[in-house]
């Protein structure tokens, strides 16, 4: 269709005043669609028995095939569009019509987790600096779910908190940090439209959020009541709704809550919730969002200083499937800001929550354009242990990248067995010094143990390991951390160790 002839049209159409036809609740004015070599997926209600025909107006004009309005639901899957805009799109029926207008194609990234998300810009280090930036930019459109509970899965979002909007101080100032900074920093590398879907709620438990099919997979049950603190309440009401939408990829957030709720199956939950959500965001796109998109998270920060026991270094290890890194083979196709360092003790919402996010969002961006976008030479893991080593009165550790080390006296943890059984975490644990080190390793001192009998090593094991910034090792530049591990000579596959 010519373009003029397709203008007056779509003019024409927009004068009818039957106003029954309209789109499902998150697309709106100003709101990024998912760009090439994705298609976008548009969706809505309208008169039953009519046909819907879609048409996109602007540097480039499209007309998607009528479709039928079927139990009162129209979708339609555009052509693949380049990054850019704006556009207009317009839907029209036999007797209505409506539209969307100043609609960017770019990258729409999904905000998930719980209080560390929800964290709003306007509480973070340097806030108002922050907030004086977002008017530069654009092209980072957000939006935001509102907080809803639903015992069965909802075809759409039963409240929209905020509709996409074209940044302001006024509005990103109550719009998550951490997604908000995340999008910034993705922006200033791409340079094109990034859409950013804040989908969250505080104190709220993995569970939550998964769907029955995934907490079937870690042998969990579906709660029968609809307290947050259990289970899929969340996925039903403020993620299943966006099954339907093509995305890009997800960052994700939460765990606090997980440190005495169901603790021991965090790691079958979570990579269980990251897969499910891949197969129904691929499914409900109708193939269009990857069946392994990209998935990225924050390894727990800090809450308690001087605790061991209060479940914070397990749910770490446990976001990482028990493996230390991600990605791995249980989590493919994942990322990983490790925040540890980064504790926040004079925070007034509470040590739980770091003022700290833009090293969180960096550390994000950093996985994110190595992992989601394939960009070479980039650095977004912290040095983890390739081989350990027992020597007379000392342990070696070798790691996988360059180190730079500050010395310390107790974050390294040795477990002794005369057994020669492996230790667990409630075991008797002695602090191993930090002898000596160059740029690939560590020498450590096991004192009172004889090398013979050290069953296991662990690093960073308690809830609040080290001040700001301050943790011994670092990769070579000294701004990524080493993630916390915990290590048995005795387990299966636990091939890291040697002797010499």
């Amino acid at each position: 269709m010519a373009g003029v002839s397709l203008i007056v049209l779509l003019l024409a159409a927009l004068h009818l005043s039957d106003a029954t036809l309209r789109f499902a609740s998150y697309y709106g004015d100003h709101m990024v669609l998912q760009k090439s070599p994705q298609r976008a997926v548009l969706w809505g209600y309208g008169p039953e028995g009519e046909k819907v025909t879609v048409y996109l107006s602007g540097p480039i004009q499209q007309k998607v095939s009528s479709v039928p309005v079927k139990e009162g639901i129209w979708q339609v899957t555009l052509d693949p569009v380049e990054a850019g805009g704006p556009y207009n799109v317009y839907a029209i029926s036999q007797s209505s019509a409506c539209n969307l207008t100043d609609v960017l194609f770019g990258d729409i990234w999904l905000c998930g987790g719980q209080s560390n998300m929800y964290f709003n810009t306007s509480a973070i280090f340097n806030a108002s600096e922050e907030l004086a930036l977002s008017s530069k930019y654009p092209h980072v459109r957000p939006f935001m779910a509102a907080l809803n509970m639903s015992k069965t899965e909802l075809i759409d979002l039963i409240q929209v908190e905020m509709p996409w909007f074209v940044p302001t101080p006024s509005v990103v100032a109550d719009f998550s940090a951490v997604c908000w900074l995340f999008g910034r920093y993705m922006y200033d590398k791409l340079q094109y439209p990034i859409g950013l879907v804040e989908s969250c709620w505080g104190g709220t438990p993995v569970e939550a959020w998964s769907s029955p099919r995934a907490l079937k997979q870690c042998g969990l049950n579906q709660s029968e009541d609809n307290s947050m603190m259990k289970s899929t309440v969340l996925w039903n009401a403020m993620i299943h709704p966006f099954l339907n939408m093509t995305i890009y990829g997800a960052i994700w957030y939460q765990g606090e809550a997980n440190a005495e709720y169901h603790q021991d199956k965090y790691n079958c939950s979570f990579p269980a919730m990251i897969n499910d959500w891949r197969m129904g965001f691929h499914q409900g796109s109708g193939g269009q969002t990857a069946l392994d998109f990209p998935f990225g998270f924050v390894q727990l920060s800090t809450y308690k200083n001087g605790s061991t026991d209060d479940g914070f270094p397990e749910i770490r290890w446990h976001q990482t499937a028990d493996m230390g890194f991600v990605p791995n083979s249980r989590m493919k196709n994942t990322f990983m800001a490790v925040a540890l360092d980064l504790p926040d003790k004079t925070s007034p919402y509470g040590t739980i929550h770091p003022r700290d996010k833009q090293d969180v969002a960096h550390r994000l961006t950093l996985g994110a354009r190595a992992v989601a976008y394939g960009e070479k030479n980039v650095s977004f893991q912290g040095p983890f242990p390739k081989e350990i080593m027992l020597k007379e009165n000392s342990i070696i550790i070798t790691y996988d990248k360059a180190v730079s080390v500050a010395s310390s006296k107790n974050i390294f943890e040795i477990c002794c067995s005369e057994k020669k059984v492996s230790c667990e975490t409630q075991s008797i644990w002695l602090p191993a010094a930090i002898m000596d080190w160059n740029h690939t390793s560590i020498r450590l001192f096991v004192g009172s143990c004889p090398s013979s009998e050290v069953a296991a090593l662990r690093y960073a094991w308690r809830d609040w390991p080290c001040e700001f910034k301050a943790c011994p090792v670092y990769d070579i530049d000294g701004n990524l951390p080493t993630p916390p591990f915990i290590t048995n000579k005795y387990s299966a596959n636990q091939n890291v160790w040697k002797r010499i």
